[in-house]
């Protein structure tokens, strides 16, 4: 991993977090997000959106068995946080959340107003 993988959090009493790659798709009706966050339980996945804010958070759950001790860790920080800012365009009251085999799917459709329309022309 690169040291581009890590990101701080803004208050001091957060500590060091993850970058979970994202895949960001955008088609007429909105955008798909895709993010992975290995090791991370469902009951430990945080998704929040505030004003135009998005945001994810995820504690990753990486227990030993039996008191055994890893001799090496790929995974130093314990935890998973990402932060978007969305679009105006974007209708972040109807974000649709997935998560499937550590697999986050976001789904954020445009505003009406930002919806293709089709303008009927009148024969006079």
């Amino acid at each position: 991993m690169s040291d581009n993988t890590l990101v701080k959090k803004q208050n001091a009493r957060d500590e060091a977090a993850l970058l979970p790659p994202v895949d960001v798709i955008e088609d007429a009706s909105g955008i798909t997000l895709y993010a992975d966050l290995p090791g991370v339980p469902k009951e430990k996945l945080t998704l929040q959106v505030e004003a135009d804010t998005l945001t994810i958070e995820g504690e990753i759950d990486l227990d030993m068995p039996g008191g055994i001790e890893a001799s090496h860790a790929e995974v130093s920080l314990p935890r998973y946080r990402r932060v978007f800012t969305l679009s105006k365009e974007l209708d972040a009251s109807k974000v649709a959340a997935e998560f499937s085999q550590g697999v986050l799917k976001l789904s954020i459709p445009k505003a009406a107003h930002a919806q293709p329309r089709k303008i009927e022309v009148q024969v006079m």
